[in-house]
């Protein structure tokens, strides 16, 4: 008998979420916003199924949850689903307000690759017409003032507690999210777009 042949790509994991768990992942319309803590549940449930793996399944699940389509149905008030699909925690305007900053950097990285990449491609040839009267020249506009730069203090170990919200520095930018296990130096750390990871506490920070 023939082994399983194993998912590697975060679509092909992705899909396979939709056909297992169609009442918590979907592939098209409006995306259900997932509960905190869904990992472990994939995890526990798809622990005997040989086509995924748990790394597969965590890198497809970031890509799930950081996707334009889920990041927008993260709204206060909205009921998180568990893998039958029932409700689960409510999503918190804090929650929202971290999908929203998520979603603004994602498209202006997006926008930023179309300009190289059109700033790549060969310009035409122009062509010569007729001259135009000159058009007069639009007012510029003020550019905008840069957001301010989150401030972040250290946070002491021994002044942690479960249930506590702070800011974990897991890449470029420091990520909200919620203490859920404190074990020596290690730090269980729920993030608002429902993963679960341990970090050292040195990578936790409390807003200033």
């Amino acid at each position: 008998m023939s082994e399983p042949e194993k998912l590697t790509k975060s679509k092909d994991v992705i899909a396979y979420l939709a056909e297992q768990f169609p009442n918590c992942f979907s592939l098209k319309g409006d995306a259900k916003p997932l509960k905190i803590g869904i990992f472990e549940d994939l995890a526990k449930r798809l622990e005997d199924d040989e086509k995924v793996s748990k790394t597969r399944l965590r890198t497809a699940l970031r890509h799930y949850t950081n996707s334009w389509r889920y990041l927008y149905s993260i709204k206060a008030g909205e009921a998180r689903v568990d893998l039958d699909g029932n409700e689960a925690d409510k999503v918190t305007e804090e929650h929202q307000e971290h999908a929203q900053e998520s979603l603004k950097e994602s498209k202006a990285k997006a926008a930023q690759k179309a300009k190289e990449k059109n700033a790549a491609k060969p310009k035409a040839p122009a062509k010569k017409n007729k001259p135009e009267a000159s058009k007069p020249s639009k007012p510029k506009t003020a550019k905008k003032k840069p957001k301010p730069e989150l401030k972040l203090e250290e946070a002491e170990l021994s002044k942690l507690s479960v249930g506590q919200q702070v800011q974990v520095k897991a890449g470029n930018q420091p990520m909200t999210g919620t203490i859920t296990e404190l074990d020596k130096s290690d730090v269980q750390v729920q993030l608002a777009n429902g993963l679960s990871m341990k970090v050292k506490a040195d990578k936790i920070f409390l807003r200033a």
